[in-house]
């Protein structure tokens, strides 16, 4: 099974600690084992397979964000702590700016999470923001600029519950999204806007 990066750092404390609690206090070993093994769950990067066309979910999770700004719609993915945390890039394009924007660390779930730490990625075609959780606090791009990436690809991860939000190119429009609030979706996978012109 492939893992995220930094999955060691967090994954090793508590299994070696469950080792030597082993012989101190099987009860506490065996919470520390539990503690390692949902840290390796957590860090897991499975593949994908991208649609040939259209815009995809960034993230695994549920849509909580769809609303309009400057006239662009924003579709933003709430993950809670089962799904899988590494970010897919939406589009297709070059990646013109990484900017990091210090903030709170409210629930990602909340309006307030607008004001969270957060990594805007933004491509020739899109933008792509991680935004971290009340939990989370650490954000991983993949991706520099000047770096092409391709629909799907891996640009990033968060540790531990957080959201990811991708900003649709100009042209889209309601008519062009796919999913609502509410809604399940796959990380390179689920397909959340698409116009007949798309490559």
């Amino acid at each position: 099974m492939r893992l995220a990066p930094g999955a060691r750092r967090y994954a090793l404390p508590p299994l070696v600690a469950a080792v030597a609690l082993a012989f101190v206090s099987p009860p506490l070993a065996a919470l520390a084992l539990a503690l390692g093994g949902f840290v390796v769950h957590f860090f897991r990067d499975p593949d994908r397979s991208p649609p040939p066309r259209g815009v995809v979910a960034p993230a695994d999770g549920r849509v909580s964000v769809v609303r309009e700004e400057d006239g662009r719609l924003r579709v933003g993915v709430f993950m809670n702590v089962t799904d899988v945390h590494v970010l897919r890039a939406p589009r297709t394009g070059v990646v013109e700016s990484l900017t990091h924007r210090p903030g709170a660390h409210r629930p990602a779930f909340s309006k307030d999470s607008d004001r969270n730490e957060r990594v805007d990625v933004t491509l020739d075609t899109c933008e792509c923001s991680m935004i971290a959780g009340w939990f989370a606090r650490r954000i991983h791009p993949y991706v520099s600029t000047g770096e092409e990436v391709t629909r799907g690809d891996r640009i990033g991860h968060i540790a531990f519950g957080s959201r990811a939000d991708v900003l649709l190119p100009p042209a889209y429009d309601r008519g062009d999204l796919l999913v609502a609030e509410g809604d399940a979706v796959r990380a390179g996978e689920t397909v959340v806007a698409l116009r007949a012109a798309d490559d």
